[in-house]
């Protein structure tokens, strides 16, 4: 079985996260995956992008901890993709299917509305995950479903500190048909690794997309650390 963690984030992308992207790609080689996703924190959720120079060079910083990642990647055997996670009102979407040459071009992203981005992303060949869309946390204010803005739900999220929240998620797929999939939300060395296994390799971010699309994917679900 191949082994891919779909959600993972960075010290350079990321404020909240202490691993930098060399460091999560030798961890999860270590661990024994054949694939990750860096999906930080975009610029309306907790970006560790302050500071920069207009869109290009924001997107440029963004994207140092995915790129710092797939470098080393590609010198010990783990393969590296892009994502990112948008933040609506206190909800998360996990994005796969566009890249850093589609952020460039598109520098109007921070004055759309969650669904005219959801419908660009959409529009362009990408995917749409909500992320642990039951987690209860100082931070968050309410508990938000995506359900028109959503293509499949993280049912499993090993930064949850309580299962009820995964089960809560898996409920909330099964009510609405929605496919599933599973992450770890690493963003330090002790964080739960998670993501998907498949019986073939996953190539390219299109193929983890019609592996949740077809419904096939096996997670990872480790135990949770209680908190």
């Amino acid at each position: 079985m191949y082994l891919c963690e779909t959600h993972l984030h960075t010290s350079e992308g990321s404020a909240c996260a202490s691993m930098s992207g060399a460091q999560q790609a030798e961890s999860y080689k270590a661990a024994g995956y054949d694939a990750i996703f860096v999906t930080d924190h975009f610029f309306n959720g907790n970006t560790a992008v302050t500071e920069f120079d207009g869109w290009q060079d924001r997107v440029e910083k963004y994207c140092r901890g995915y790129e710092n990642a797939r470098a080393v990647g590609e010198r010990i055997g783990l393969k590296v993709f892009f994502g990112l996670e948008y933040s609506y009102r206190g909800a998360d979407l996990l994005v796969y299917g566009i890249d850093k040459e589609w952020l460039k071009s598109h520098d109007e992203i921070m004055s759309l509305s969650c669904e005219q981005f959801c419908g660009l992303v959409r529009a362009e060949g990408g995917y749409l995950v909500q992320a642990h869309p039951f987690r209860q946390a100082s931070y968050l204010r309410e508990i938000r479903l995506l359900i028109n803005y959503a293509d499949a739900v993280e049912v499993y999220n090993g930064g949850n500190r309580r299962q009820e929240y995964n089960d809560r998620a898996m409920w909330y797929a099964q009510q609405f048909g929605m496919p599933i999939t599973a992450g770890g939300d690493n963003h330090h060395s002790s964080d739960v690794k998670s993501g998907v296994m498949s019986e073939y390799p996953i190539n390219t971010p299109q193929d983890y997309i019609e592996l949740v699309r077809n419904g096939s994917p096996k997670l990872i679900t480790p135990p949770l650390h209680a908190g």
